[in-house]
């Protein structure tokens, strides 16, 4: 019997995960411009940011709306630091 794959894209990855990597590729400052949510822009971090998104559906689906778009950019982004 073959498994079979999840085709949700988000599928394993956590949300610290993906905001992280959010972080990480464009910052806080513009992640804030991009996604209107005040915890990106008030001192922002990842701690206060994953309290907010987890109580907040509208605000993680942006986010992984946002993760889904960029991650064809984030992997070729990790493939050229490997470099």
């Amino acid at each position: 019997m073959e498994k079979q794959q999840s085709k949700d894209p988000l599928h394993g990855i956590t949300l610290q995960r993906i905001l992280e990597q959010l972080v990480d590729y464009y910052g806080f400052d513009t992640l804030g411009e991009i996604i209107k949510i005040k915890c990106f822009t008030d001192k922002p971090s990842i701690k206060s940011s994953l309290t907010f998104l987890r109580k907040t559906d509208w605000a993680r689906k942006k986010v992984e709306e946002l993760y889904i778009k960029t991650s064809p950019k984030l992997k070729s982004n990790l493939n050229d630091t490997k470099s």
